[in-house]
């Protein structure tokens, strides 16, 4: 009984440990930083052109404006990947 409640105690401060690293703040990637501010800045300038020209930029607009959303997403894992250190 007393091993159970040992092993109990242990299992909880390890539980504790994990959850007090999980919510730990990863630190950011500078260049990954500067890199999504650099996107966002673009597809607002794209939004921008947008609607100073009715829309009416043949499609290409839009297509950039979505290259850059996947350009976004794919520093985000790149992010993800430095933080796991993988």
């Amino acid at each position: 009984m007393k091993s159970r409640l040992s092993g109990l105690i242990i299992v909880a401060a390890m539980l504790g440990l994990l959850v007090s690293c999980m919510s730990m703040p990863t630190e950011r990637h500078p260049n990954l930083v500067a890199a999504q501010e650099d996107v966002q800045r673009a597809i607002t300038k794209i939004s921008e052109a947008q609607k100073a020209n009715d829309f009416d930029l043949g499609g290409h607009a839009a297509k950039a404006r979505e290259l850059l959303n996947q350009a976004m997403a794919q520093i985000r894992l790149a992010e993800r990947s430095a933080a796991n250190g993988s």
